[in-house]
């Protein structure tokens, strides 16, 4: 945070407070917040979603990304690529053909998801970029098995060309509870039993933490349990989807140390919309999760 002016007594203790928690809890070669221009420690590629900060034009987030040691910023469409790209950066996740409510469990919506994926697939991978992201769509009165076996077929016509271009495809897990009312993929079973019936190596699972938690928790087995069926992780404090601090109920680093023992080499992006100065809490997460 550039100065306290702007911030009540009260945010800059907790900011001052969580700051020195989170640095006690690293390990002796970390870095601390005075040499964040260093490398992180990296273990776990980090990104961060554009979306969380709208207000700040992108060019400034990648500076900030660069400075703080992330390695993406994502959730993009195709004009803003190359802008990260400048700045030595991926997009992680890339935007896909559709949106939260209207997505793969319905039948006819298919014939224009596979038309636009088969557009975008190979402007993914000429970008060099690993994941595009899908989203499963409301109920609307869908069961769960139909819903499944509908994103089954259509998903199973997209991906044959995922696999040659190398590119993953990943639906979000999303809460149906708070955020998402009546999104179909609210459940970690639910979103494995697609993959499954995929069957392909090039669609998996984004699994993201923030509403995991509020439709399951149990966040550590359950990645555990379902590694295999994961590409991807988002973050969020809970409750709210503010800053990962000591302010929410997760124990983030544990978290990110329970994912790196697995053996995971995809990307955890940062996705909570800060309540304190952006790119001071930005910093705080990224040192958090830098196990």
């Amino acid at each position: 945070m550039s100065s306290t002016e702007n911030v009540s007594r009260r945010s800059a203790l907790s900011l001052l407070t969580g700051s020195a928690a989170a640095i006690a809890a690293r390990p002796a070669f970390a870095h601390t917040p005075d040499s964040i221009s260093q490398p992180l420690v990296g273990r776990l590629k980090q990104s961060v979603c554009q979306w969380c900060y709208n207000g700040m034009p992108l060019e400034d987030l990648c500076r900030h990304a660069v400075e703080i040691g992330l390695k993406s910023v994502e959730l993009l469409g195709e004009k803003d690529w190359a802008t990260v790209k400048k700045y030595g950066l991926t997009c992680a996740m890339a935007n896909g053909p559709t949106t939260i409510p209207k997505g793969w469990n319905r039948v006819e919506n298919h014939d224009a998801f596979v038309k636009e994926s088969e557009r975008l697939l190979p402007l993914v991978k000429e970008a060099g970029l690993p994941n595009m992201i899908v989203f499963s769509g409301n109920r609307n009165g869908l069961s769960d098995a139909e819903g499944i076996r509908n994103c089954v077929t259509g998903l199973k016509r997209i991906t044959p060309l995922a696999e040659s271009l190398g590119v993953t495809v990943c639906m979000e897990l999303l809460n149906s509870k708070v955020d998402h009312k009546d999104y179909q993929c609210d459940h970690t079973p639910w979103g494995v039993e697609v993959v499954k019936g995929v069957g392909s190596e090039r669609f998996k699972l984004l699994y993201d933490i923030y509403h995991m938690q509020i439709m399951e928790g149990d966040v550590i087995r359950t990645v555990t349990d379902n590694f295999a069926y994961i590409a991807h992780f988002h973050t969020g404090g809970v409750p709210g989807r503010a800053e990962i601090d000591d302010t929410q109920e997760l124990n983030y680093r544990r978290v990110c140390q329970a994912i790196v023992d697995l053996g995971f080499k995809g990307y955890l992006a940062q996705e909570f919309i800060p309540k304190r100065d952006p790119m001071s809490s930005l910093r705080e997460a990224a040192l958090l999760c830098d196990v």
